[in-house]
This record gives structure tokens, sequence and C-alpha cells, in this order.
């Protein structure tokens, strides 16, 4: 009974963390990771083509100087909510035939905060962490210095979580 309570416990701690939840509990071989690479690759292509990673267009962004990029986010955004609905109508599971669990989130104030860091990292960087390595990729190697800044970041955060408001 008790380990029935600890491990309701630890789920509720886990479903903070969505990778967590989902993680499949099956096991590959190494080259089961090529078609994440090469939809990566392709990921990368895209956001080139379509100047998502150009500092210009993101410096437009934020000086509401165009819509290109909030075209790009809305209709991402618009995408996302009609997978999460189709998943959740239908019980959509994975390519493995493991069920995809879709945590309700609380909001908090640290989402606020959390999202203004962000914001501002954005906007002086020109770069977010999606196109981070297509920026690098295209020769754009001063990028590096944002990519090591929010590894440091992400590991700052992972380090003092526990005492963050969640």
């Amino acid at each position: 009974m008790q380990q029935n309570i600890d491990a309701g416990a630890d789920l509720q701690v886990r479903e903070q963390d969505a990778i967590c939840v989902n993680e499949s509990r099956l096991q590959h071989k190494w080259y089961h990771n090529i078609k994440y690479l090469i939809v990566g690759i392709l990921f990368g292509i895209v956001f080139v083509k379509a100047e998502i990673i150009s500092w210009f267009r993101i410096q437009e962004m934020f000086r509401l100087q165009s819509f290109h990029m909030y075209g790009v986010i809305g209709s991402a955004v618009v995408v996302g909510m009609i997978s999460v609905w189709l998943i959740r109508k239908y019980n959509i599971k994975t390519i493995y035939g493991e069920s995809i669990s879709i945590s309700p989130k609380k909001f908090n104030k640290g989402q606020v905060y959390g999202g203004l860091i962000f914001g501002f990292g954005w906007a002086i960087t020109g770069a977010c962490p999606g196109p981070l390595f297509a920026q690098i990729g295209t020769g754009a190697t001063v990028v590096t210095i944002t990519l090591l800044s929010a590894i440091a970041g992400t590991w700052v955060y992972g380090y003092f979580r526990e005492k963050l408001p969640h």
C-alpha cells in the first residue's frame, strides 16, 4: 500500500517534467536516433529558408515592425493546439504503441518570471533555443556564446530548481 502512495506522489512531482511522464520504456539501437537527426536537419533548413533564424526578423518582431515572426509563431501555436486536441480526442498513441499522457498544468508566477527572462534573452541575442543550431550551422559562430549561455542557464535552473517557485 505504501508503495502505491509513493508512486502517486512521485507521479505528481514528475508531472512537472513532461519528459519524465512520457518517457519511453523501450530500448532501441543507436541507429534508431538517425531519424531524429534527419528531422532536425530538415527543421533547420526550413528555419533558414523561412528566415526564422534571422536576427533582423527577430528584431523586427520585438520592435513591432513586421508580422512575419508573429505569423510563424501563431501558426505553430494553432498547429500545437489542434495536435493536442486530436491526441486527447482519439487517444492517439506513439508510433510504437505507447500511450501519451498530457497532464494538466497549473499556472504560477514562476512562469511569468521565466517568460520574461526568456523574452529578454531572445530580444538581446536574437536567438531562441530552436534556431540556435541552425544559426551556428549557417556560419554565425558567435551564436555559440548564446548556446553556451543557454546551457549554463539550464544548469543553474536545475541546480536551484527546488528553491524556485513552481
